[in-house]
């Protein structure tokens, strides 16, 4: 299948760039993460896949949207989960409860694989209404009519419709804005309606402590600058947070308040972008590009799959797999946001500039390679000039929020923190002309793994270290907050929320 997974092609805040500097994505060699048969795909794996290769369209034609890639996963779990549920003995919807429990003489792999393909389709027509010829054709491929819109829910394809359009109606208003429909807004899907405008104007630092737009430098030679991504989505109804606020962390460090500390941290990462390993440098593009996925939502979705392959999980244990990972992370994403909004922190991009201004500094040399000395007002993270730094505040990292997230859900759920996989791969290959060293990433535990994610923020110039340390932590939180309310979704007692 095409997708920004397989190819060194993005979309960019709807502009395309090359994310290396003319070559092809490198090949990944995961001990788990390996195709596996069709014939062994469960259902819910099937349509994962599916939902992973439609958002990677997505990315191709609207760039990079994180916290938006985290809401489409998590409907689309949600709606499975849902049509699910109604073949369970004790597991009751998130939206409708236990009333579309059918009899246990129902309760077939058949009627459950029908329900959750049609919860899928409808789903993900809804969330990606661009990929509807695409959804199409998967769903024919399965043998099953796109066109059946039954309610009847003593079938499974009433089921699967009932349930997620359940999803649906309550999303379609949850502040995310996906009509453009909003008060305030400009009309377009997911517009900012609250009104922000940066401090900082992209040529000139007014306040280091607020975030700044960055200009990126496409291939054909224009000069982009994308605004603050999403900055309205601290308004999002979250899944199971009370609210988008509830784990917001203590202040970052700022130059009124700890300058010392944020010195520190600024050329902690400079000290990392002058040294810079092979190792470190895969690390950096693995954790920036994922395993064949989309986002941290996806990536750690992936993720998930190699638990299912691991322990050999049933079509039941994946459908509440999927669900728990989607949503952690799409709640994390909330979270992370309301953060991000509310401190509006800058990026190692500002901080250089500020405390190195007029001086020269020892930094990466650019696509070419290797270390120099550069004015600080010309230094770089190690990533490509069309895509220096996700536009959006530092404090904290979304990277190490849904990791720490959901990573220990994993744990959670599995009752392990061992994971016990490796990523083998070249490093460079994104970033650089000359592809580097082969290197293996060793992934043994979850917590190591979400370790990796957020130091990689670090290494890769993106942010300062304690936007990630932070945000593992928070994210963490938010995972043991939120792991007895989805157990309560299968064991029968969770509430519908308003």
């Amino acid at each position: 299948m095409r997708s920004c997974r397989f190819v060194a092609f993005v979309t960019v805040f709807g502009l395309t760039a090359c994310t290396g500097p003319g070559h092809s994505a490198p090949e990944l060699a995961r001990t788990n993460q390996q195709p596996v048969p069709l014939a062994q795909q469960n259902t819910a794996w099937r349509w994962l896949d599916i939902m992973q290769e439609a958002s990677a369209r997505d990315v191709d034609r609207y760039g990079a949207r994180p916290p938006i890639l985290s809401r489409q996963m998590a409907i689309w779990a949600s709606a499975v989960f849902d049509a699910w549920a109604a073949y369970d003995e004790r597991a009751v919807g998130t939206r409708l409860g236990g009333t579309l429990r059918r009899p246990v003489v129902e309760r077939t792999l058949a009627n459950k694989t029908t329900a959750i393909s049609y919860a899928s389709y409808r789903s993900l027509l809804y969330v990606l209404p661009d990929h509807a010829a695409f959804l199409r054709e998967q769903m024919v491929a399965m043998g099953f009519d796109p066109d059946d819109v039954s309610t009847d829910v003593t079938t499974p394809v009433g089921i699967g419709n009932v349930a997620a359009s359940a999803v649906i109606d309550y999303r379609r208003h949850d502040g995310a804005n996906q009509a453009g429909d909003v008060p305030g807004g400009d009309g377009t899907p997911y517009a900012d309606y609250t009104g922000y405008a940066p401090v900082n104007p992209p040529d000139r630092i007014v306040d280091p402590d607020r975030w700044q737009p960055i200009p990126f430098r496409m291939p054909d030679g224009r000069v982009v600058t994308p605004g603050f991504l999403a900055p309205h989505w601290y308004r999002v109804k979250p899944f199971l947070l009370d609210d988008a606020a509830q784990f917001r962390p203590e202040p970052p460090p700022k130059t009124t308040t700890d300058d010392a500390l944020l010195r520190q941290q600024t050329e902690a990462v400079l000290r990392f972008n002058q040294t810079l390993t092979p190792e470190q440098k895969a690390i950096v593009e693995f954790m920036r590009d994922g395993p064949r996925s989309t986002g941290q939502s996806g990536h750690w979705l992936r993720f998930a799959q190699d638990v299912s392959r691991r322990d050999r999980h049933d079509l039941d244990t994946d459908v509440k797999l999927y669900f728990v990972i989607a949503n952690t992370a799409f709640d994390a994403f909330v979270s992370c946001w309301e953060t991000k909004r509310h401190y509006d922190s800058s990026r190692p991009w500002t901080l250089v500039r500020h405390y190195y201004r007029g001086q020269r500094v020892r930094g990466w040399a650019g696509p070419q390679g290797g270390v120099t000395e550069v004015p600080a007002e010309e230094w770089y993270p190690y990533s490509p000039y069309s895509f220096v730094t996700p536009p959006f505040p530092g404090y904290t990292s979304g990277h190490a929020t849904v990791s720490g997230a959901c990573a220990k859900m994993l744990e959670l759920f599995t009752g392990s923190d061992v994971y016990g996989t490796t990523e083998v791969r070249r490093c460079c290959t994104l970033t650089e002309l000359d592809h580097g060293a082969e290197v293996v990433l060793e992934l043994p535990t979850f917590s190591a793994t979400a370790e990796m994610a957020a130091q990689s923020r670090a290494m890769g110039g993106y942010h300062i270290p304690i936007d990630n340390d932070v945000g593992l932590r928070v994210g963490r939180e938010i995972a043991v907050w939120s792991w007895p309310r989805y157990q309560a979704f299968w064991n029968g007692t969770a509430p519908i929320r308003p």
